[in-house]
């Protein structure tokens, strides 16, 4: 079963952020093995995204991650404002 790994990581992002119609989730390369995704969130947005410490951050990679391993697949999630 494939995993639409954009729209899980938009639902993970959505409820942190104040601006939700400014977040863009993209997928920028899938080799089969490893899966690339950029999100953008509005600047103000940026550190409720990030978290203290990078906490919340990793946290959303971790279920990425544990997602993709599923598949035997390694994902990266960049996460920059706009």
């Amino acid at each position: 079963m494939a995993v639409n790994y954009e729209k899980m990581i938009k639902d993970l992002v959505t409820p942190l952020v104040v601006k939700p119609e400014d977040l863009v989730v993209k997928k920028l390369s899938d080799d089969g093995q490893m899966i690339s995704m950029q999100v953008y969130v509005n600047q103000e947005d940026l550190g409720r995204v990030i978290g203290k410490g990078g906490r919340i951050a990793n946290a959303i990679r971790t279920i990425a991650y544990a997602s993709a391993s599923r598949e035997h697949k390694k994902i990266t999630i960049n996460i920059e404002s706009f």
